[in-house]
This record gives C-alpha cells, sequence and structure tokens, in this order.
C-alpha cells in the first residue's frame, strides 16, 4: 500500500495507522460519472437554480437515491443509513429522510422540464436514434385491502371518443393487471425507450386507467420536444383505429402488433393471404400482405400495409407447449364422463382464467369434455407467428419486424424494473410519492442500460465487479485520509469500455493528530 506524504514511520519501518471505517466506492463512483457525463446532474442543478432552491444538495440527495435503486433498493428511510453507513457518495455524507422526501417532491413537481433537459443532454452525448420510439406499459400493485378511494367517489369512466388522453397520478385503483393481479389495488407504468434500448421518459397512471389513451399522452408529451417524425411501435393492446389515427397526426407513423385471435378483419384478412415468405436475419420469415378497409381484397389507395412474421423455432416450441397443454388436460379430465353434470361445469368454469387450456377444450351435446382437436389445429395455423400493422412506407418488412422484435428491450426494462431496481414492492402509499418513486427507477434504470450498452454486459455482472472496489479512510499520525482499494482486472475493463479514467487513489486528506493512532 502506498502511504501519504507526512505519515510517522516507527522503528522497523512501520507506518503508523489505524483503520477508522470502509465504504462501498466502485458502483456509487461509476454511477456518478454517469450521470454527470449524461447531464443529469446539470439538468436538475439547472431546473432547481430556476426556481431558487439549494441545487447542489438536492442534485445529490436525487444521485444518491438513485444510486441506491440500482445498487442496493430499499426504502429511502433505508437509503439514509445506506448513505451514511454503507455506500461512499462524493460530496454526500448523509441526509435526513425529510431532505429524501423534499428532493422527491421537487423532481415530481419540475419533471416535464427535467425530463426535457435530460433527454437533450442524454440524445446529444450518446448520438441517440430516436427517429422510432418504443412504448409499453406495465402495472405494479399493493398487498393491502382496498383502493385509495371507494368505489362509489371514484370518477365515472368517460366514454372514449378517440381523442381522449389521460392526466398522470398515482392513485392505487383496481384495474386490469399486467402481473394477474387483478384482486389488488395497483398503479398503471408507461415507457418511451429508443432503438438503442435507452429509456427516455416514464409515466405513472392511475390503476384503472387504459393502454388506448395511455399512447396519446405519450405522443402528446414527447411531441412537446419538437422532434422528428417518428414511427411508434406499440404492442397489441394499445390498437385501435383511433389511436393509429392521432399517431400519425404530424407526420408520424406507426407499427404494431395486431392479436391473432378475435382479431379484426383486415388482420384476418391479412393472416389469410397466400403468399411467399422470404427469409431474413435470426432466422425469422416475413411476407407482406396489402388489405383494404374491412379486410376486402382490392389493393387501392386506402389498404394499409401487414408484415407476417414467422420463426420456426418459435413454432416448434408453441407446438410442444401446446402438446403438454393436451397432455395436461388429458388428465384432468379423464375419467370425466361418469362425473355428474355439476362437476364438469365446476371443471370448465375453473378454466376460465387459463384461456390457454380453456381453449382445447369442447363439450359434447350431451355435456361430455374432449379434446378439441379442432381447435388445437386452428391454434398451430398461429405457430411462431406475430403480424404487424404499419402505415410507414419506406421501412422494410425486415427493418419493421426487426424493429418489433426490440421492443423486447422495453419488456426486459419492466423486468430489471421489478427485481433489480426493486420497482416493488414500494413503500409510499401517497399519490405523488408514488408517481416520484417511479421516476428515480426511471433514472437508475437510464444509468444501468447505458453501462450494459457500452459494456456489452449484464448490470447484475457489473454490479457483483464493482462491488468489490472500497473507499477504505485510514487514520495516520499526520491526520486522515480516503484510500480507494487496488483496482481489479474487471474494474479497468469496465472504465475502458465506459471511457471513464479510473478512480482517484486518495480522497479527503483531513491533516492532524488522530487519536485513532495506536
Amino acid at each position: 500500500m502506498s502511504r501519504p506524504a507526512g505519515d510517522r514511520v516507527r522503528p522497523g519501518g512501520l507506518v503508523s495507522l489505524g483503520l477508522v471505517v470502509a465504504f462501498d466506492f466502485g458502483g456509487t463512483w461509476l454511477l456518478d460519472q454517469l450521470w454527470v457525463r449524461l447531464g443529469v446532474g446539470a439538468a436538475l442543478r439547472g431546473v432547481a437554480a430556476d426556481r431558487r432552491i439549494d441545487g447542489d444538495t438536492t442534485e445529490r440527495v436525487l444521485f444518491a437515491l438513485v444510486a441506491q435503486r440500482a445498487l442496493e433498493p430499499g426504502s429511502k428511510l433505508a437509503a439514509t443509513r445506506w448513505v451514511a453507513e454503507r455506500a461512499a457518495v462524493t460530496d454526500c455524507p448523509g441526509f435526513s429522510d425529510d431532505s429524501a422526501y423534499a428532493a422527491m417532491d421537487f423532481l415530481l413537481d419540475a419533471l416535464p422540464e427535467i425530463a426535457a433537459r435530460i433527454f437533450d443532454s442524454v440524445a446529444h452525448l450518446l448520438n441517440l436514434d430516436v427517429d422510432i420510439v418504443f412504448v409499453d406499459s406495465t402495472s405494479t400493485y399493493w398487498e393491502v385491502d382496498g383502493a385509495d378511494e371507494p368505489a362509489d367517489l371514484q370518477p365515472e369512466p368517460q366514454v372514449d371518443d378517440g381523442t381522449a388522453t389521460t392526466v398522470e397520478g398515482g392513485q392505487r385503483r383496481f384495474g386490469k393487471s399486467k402481473d394477474h393481479r387483478d384482486d389488488l389495488p395497483q398503479v398503471v407504468i408507461a415507457m418511451a425507450v429508443t432503438r438503442d434500448g435507452i429509456p427516455v421518459r416514464c409515466w405513472t397512471f392511475p390503476g384503472d386507467t387504459g393502454d388506448q389513451k395511455i399512447i396519446r399522452t405519450v405522443k402528446d408529451d414527447l411531441g412537446a420536444w419538437q422532434l422528428r417524425r417518428l414511427v411508434w411501435v406499440a404492442d397489441a393492446g394499445f390498437a385501435s383505429a383511433a389511436n393509429r389515427a392521432y399517431l400519425t397526426r404530424g407526420g408520424g407513423h406507426y407499427l404494431h402488433a395486431e392479436k391473432l385471435r378475435h382479431t379484426n378483419a383486415e388482420a384476418a384478412a391479412a393472416l389469410a393471404r397466400p403468399g411467399r415468405y422470404h427469409t431474413v436475419a435470426d432466422n425469422l420469415r416475413v411476407k407482406e400482405a396489402w388489405v383494404s378497409p374491412g379486410g376486402g381484397t382490392d389493393d387501392g389507395a386506402r389498404a394499409e400495409r401487414f408484415v407476417i412474421c414467422h420463426n420456426p423455432e418459435a413454432a416448434a416450441r408453441d407446438e410442444a407447449v401446446r402438446q403438454r397443454l393436451i397432455e395436461h388436460l388429458q388428465g384432468l379430465i379423464e375419467g370425466s364422463d361418469a362425473w355428474p353434470n355439476r362437476r364438469r361445469d365446476e371443471l370448465v368454469g375453473s378454466l376460465k382464467a387459463k384461456p390457454g387450456l380453456r381453449r382445447l377444450l369442447r363439450r359434447t351435446t350431451t355435456g361430455l369434455l374432449r379434446i378439441d382437436r379442432a381447435a388445437a389445429a386452428r391454434e398451430a395455423h398461429y405457430d411462431g407467428k406475430w403480424l404487424l400493422r404499419t402505415s410507414d412506407l419506406t421501412l422494410t418488412a425486415e427493418d419493421l419486424a426487426a424493429a418489433y422484435k426490440q421492443l423486447l428491450a422495453v419488456e426486459r426494462g419492466w423486468r430489471d424494473c421489478k427485481s433489480s431496481l426493486g420497482l416493488r414492492p414500494v413503500y409510499h402509499h401517497r399519490a405523488d410519492r408514488i408517481r416520484a418513486h417511479v421516476q428515480l427507477c426511471w433514472l437508475a434504470l437510464l444509468l444501468i442500460r447505458v453501462a450494459e450498452t457500452r459494456t456489452g454486459d449484464t448490470w447484475r455482472n457489473l454490479r457483483h465487479e464493482l462491488d468489490r472496489m472500497h473507499l477504505v479512510t485510514l487514520a495516520t499520525a499526520e491526520g486522515r485520509v480516503a484510500q480507494r482499494s487496488a483496482l481489479t482486472s474487471g474494474h479497468k475493463t469496465i472504465l475502458a469500455a465506459l471511457d471513464l479514467p479510473e478512480p482517484p487513489k486518495y480522497l479527503n486528506f483531513t491533516p492532524g493528530a488522530d487519536p485513532a493512532v495506536d
């Protein structure tokens, strides 16, 4: 170990040192460097200065809360202890829970301006390609008895006229759960991601908000950023004629999936169109179809473009899954011919929440239960397929298929938010604090996604290696000095991939005799 200048040397050449405390340093230092490089800190300080708020303190507290999300998720009270006792955060020796909540209130109050500034900085520094925006939503629930408001006090649902948007909010209400927990109150969260996988904005809505209105709010909010012509990529849940018309306003375009089952006339006609597939990258086959409104065959000026995608490997998996479902269903109904009608009715009723099984079951005219072989044959027609509808005529079928596959990056972002970043459980109950908590998760996801993109490694592996870097405070006869541990080869590889300098070896030298020295 190198020693600071001025250390007293005892006889025999030994330096008088006392170990005072050791903090985790690698993860916080790297995230702080990305925070600065991406301009997040500057954006927060700039907005705070406009509002006559102590920007330096507020920015440091918000960074500490974001770093905790990425490194050791927990409650805000746990964050105060984490910074004071476990983690070395530059220029932030500690803060109170009141300071944490004040910083979160500022983040939420100034969110539109902060998000726009962060986007401008990130898009410029990373040279983001923002001609395609991926939009998806998820939900997170609370294990509590009821919603924030009794059902009779909640606003009446309004008829969707195709142009109405929705207002952000953190009210916990019952709705269609993406986690299959319709029995628990929730909020709905939406995220917009670039084709590079970088999350550029996040929204929170009351738990009963439908996807149809969400994508219009997303378009309006991002439209205020004066972006160029965009292609909006979304899943089937966002698809409707009204939304397609809304997204094409101002010269924009859409690309979304269509349901394969119980779909509209145009999508059904596109699936039925004959034609040859041609193979593109990643074992994917595509073909195009043009369908006029109502599913007609007249390829006129109003005909819409569909792309049918087929993955043979996925088709084989779908077939195997269906065969297992049939075997499982066969076991459930075995011997059912001898059951009373009521017991057979109960079994059919229990399958209502399991559509995959329910589709493969039929009842005879006498009420007996049988495997529906005809339905199984119809299901085989959909194996390995997905159907895309788009208004963009410039992108090739291969580009469209690849763009939609990138929507998986958004779904991976949700998984990271719910696992690595600790989106749930949420320790807040107030609507505004819930929204602020979601925004902290978004900022943490932004940092780790940039780190993953540049290093080509997962955040889990990066965090594991960075956990090996510590900042140790040593007491000497001349004072105290904080010294980081030696860098590993893994540390050097990460820093090189991110084009970051090595952390300073010594920090926070405090001169003066120290009683901690023997």
